[in-house]
C-alpha cells in the first residue's frame, strides 16, 4: 500500500456512531425512486412488480456482501474507487471515483429539482430556483461543519422516511382486513391477481421494469464511503449490511404489496406516487400534504447523502493525483470543504438546467446516474472476484466477513447487470443513458491522457537527483 493511498484515508474524524451509520443503510434502501418512481413500473408490470422489486433486492444484497467483505479486508473513505485501484490499476481508480462523483452530482441535480417542486405544492409563489438553492445551501452548510452533523441530518431524515413507510403498511393492513376507510370492500389481497393475473402485461413487459427499478437501490452503497468515519467500522458496517433483506422486504416488497392490495394496478400512471394514491383512496385527512413532506425528506436525505459522497471521493482522487491537490484539504472540522464546496457549485448547475429546460431536465439528468451507478457495482463484483482469488492464492489475507457462496454470487450479480444493460438498450427512452455514459468514458480517457502528459512533463523539468554513491567497504 503507497504512502498516497494511506494519505486519502488520513484525517477524518471517526464521528459516525452505530445509530447513524444503521440509519444511513436504512435511508439508502429508501428514495424518490420508491416514493415516486414505482408508480410508473406498477403501471408497466401490474402487481408482478412484487417480484422485479425482490429480484433486484437479492442482486443488490450480493453487491452490498461483496462490497462487505472488502470493506472487512481494508475500510477505506475511497471504497470502491480504492478496492479499483487495487486490483485493476490505477486507470480503474481514476475512473470509478469520477464516475461516482458524476453519479452523486446527477442524482443531486434531479433530488433539488424534485424538493422544489414538493415545496411548489405548498407554496406556488415560490420560484423554484428559489428552493432549489436554500435547500442547497441547507444542506451544503450542514455538510460543511462536520461529519457528526451530516450523521445526525441523515438519521432524522431517514426516520421520517421509515416513519411513513411502517403507518403506510400499518394503516394499509387494517384497511385491508377490517375494512375500514373510503376504500370498502375494493381493498382486498384479491386485487394482486384478480385483474387479468399477476403478469397481466405479460413477463417481457415486467422485465423492461427492472432497469427503473434496479436504480431505486441507488444509494445502497453509500455505507462503504462511511468506513473511513464510522467509530467501529468492524463491527457497525456488516451490521448494516446484513440488515438490507428485511428492509428490501419490509419498505419494497412490503409496502408495495399492501398499497397493491388497497388500490388495483390499474389506477397508477407515471408520475403517479403510490403512497400518494393510497393514502387519497384510504381517505386520510391532509393525507396528500403528509405524502409530500416524507417525499420531501427523502429528495432532500438523497441530496444530503450525495454532498457527503462528492467531498470524501475527490479527496480520495486528489490523494491519489488523479484530482487537484486542493481537494485533499480538511477544514479545522475535518471536513473535506473545499470537495465539497466545488461539488455543491457543480450542482448548483442543476437550477439553471432545469430553468432551461424544465421537461427534459429530469430525464437527462436522472439517466446519468444510471449508467454511473451500473459501473459502480460491477466495479465492486469485479474487485470482489479478484480479491477472492489472491484470497485463495494466499496473497492476500482472508476477510472477517466473507460472502456467502465465495465470488459465485459475484459473477451471478454481473451477468444481471449486464442483462439490465442489454434491457436499457433496448428501451428508447432510458437509451440515452448509454449515449451519455460513452461521452463520459471519452472525457475520462482525454482526462487521464492528459495527466499523464503533465505528470510527464513535471518528471522532465524536475531537476535530477545526483545517484548516490557507495561507501567503502571499511567505512564504519
Amino acid at each position: 500500500m503507497s504512502s498516497e493511498r494511506v494519505a486519502a484515508d488520513e484525517g477524518y474524524q471517526r464521528g459516525l456512531g452505530s445509530r447513524q451509520v444503521q440509519m444511513i443503510a436504512i435511508g439508502g434502501a429508501i428514495g424518490v425512486g420508491l416514493f415516486m418512481g414505482a408508480g410508473a413500473n406498477i403501471a408497466k408490470a401490474g402487481p408482478s412488480i412484487l417480484l422485479m422489486y425482490a429480484l433486484a433486492g437479492v442482486i443488490i444484497f450480493f453487491i452490498m456482501r461483496a462490497l462487505g467483505e472488502l470493506l472487512m479486508h481494508r475500510p477505506v473513505s475511497g471504497s470502491f474507487a480504492e478496492y479499483a485501484r487495487d486490483f485493476f490499476g490505477p486507470f480503474f481508480g481514476y475512473v470509478t471515483g469520477w464516475t461516482y462523483w458524476l453519479l452523486w452530482i446527477a442524482v443531486c441535480m434531479s433530488e433539488l429539482t424534485a424538493a422544489a417542486i414538493y415545496i411548489h405544492f405548498w407554496f406556488p409563489a415560490v420560484p423554484q430556483w428559489c428552493s432549489a438553492l436554500f435547500f442547497l445551501v441547507v444542506l451544503f452548510g450542514a455538510n460543511l461543519i462536520s461529519v457528526k452533523v451530516f450523521g445526525e441530518v441523515e438519521f432524522w431524515f431517514s426516520m421520517v422516511k421509515v416513519t411513513a413507510i411502517i403507518g403506510m403498511i400499518v394503516i394499509g393492513l387494517g384497511v385491508v382486513t377490517l375494512g375500514f376507510s373510503q376504500a370498502g370492500d375494493g381493498a382486498s389481497f384479491t386485487n394482486l391477481w384478480a385483474h387479468r393475473g399477476f403478469f397481466p402485461t405479460g413477463i417481457g413487459s415486467s422485465l423492461m421494469t427492472l432497469q427503473g427499478v434496479m436504480f431505486a437501490y441507488i444509494a445502497v452503497e453509500l455505507v462503504g464511503i462511511t468506513a473511513g468515519e464510522s467509530k467501529d467500522p468492524k463491527t457497525t458496517l456488516p451490521k448494516a449490511i446484513n440488515t438490507l433483506p428485511w428492509r428490501i422486504i419490509v419498505f419494497y416488497v412490503g409496502a408495495l404489496t399492501v398499497i397493491l392490495s388497497v388500490v388495483r394496478w390499474t389506477e397508477f400512471s407515471a408520475g403517479t406516487s403510490p403512497f400518494v394514491k393510497g393514502f387519497e383512496v384510504i381517505g386520510i385527512p391532509l393525507g396528500a400534504s403528509i405524502v409530500n413532506f416524507v417525499v420531501l425528506t427523502a429528495a432532500l436525505s438523497s441530496c444530503n447523502s450525495g454532498i457527503y459522497s462528492t467531498g470524501r471521493m475527490l479527496r480520495a482522487l486528489a490523494a491519489n493525483g488523479e484530482a487537484p491537490g486542493f481537494f485533499a484539504r480538511l477544514n479545522s472540522r475535518k471536513s473535506p470543504a473545499t470537495g465539497i464546496t466545488f461539488s455543491a457549485v457543480v450542482m448548483s448547475l442543476g437550477v439553471v438546467i432545469n430553468y432551461l429546460i424544465p421537461d427534459q431536465a429530469f430525464e437527462y439528468v436522472t439517466s446519468v446516474s444510471t449508467v454511473c451507478a451500473i459501473w459502480t457495482w460491477l466495479t465492486i463484483l469485479g474487485c470482489h472476484i479478484r480479491y477472492r482469488r489472491a484470497v485463495r492464492l494466499g496473497t492476500l489475507p482472508a476477510s472477517s466477513f466473507p460472502a456467502p457462496g465465495g465470488s459465485v454470487f459475484s459473477w451471478v450479480a454481473v451477468a444481471f447487470l449486464l442483462f439490465v444493460l442489454v434491457l436499457t438498450a433496448m428501451d428508447p427512452v432510458a437509451r440515452v443513458s448509454l449515449y451519455i455514459g460513452g461521452i463520459w468514458a471519452v472525457l475520462l480517457v482525454a482526462g487521464w491522457l492528459c495527466w499523464a502528459r503533465a505528470s510527464r512533463a513535471a518528471k522532465a523539468l524536475a531537476p535530477e537527483q545526483p545517484a548516490a554513491q557507495e561507501l567503502p567497504a571499511d567505512t564504519v
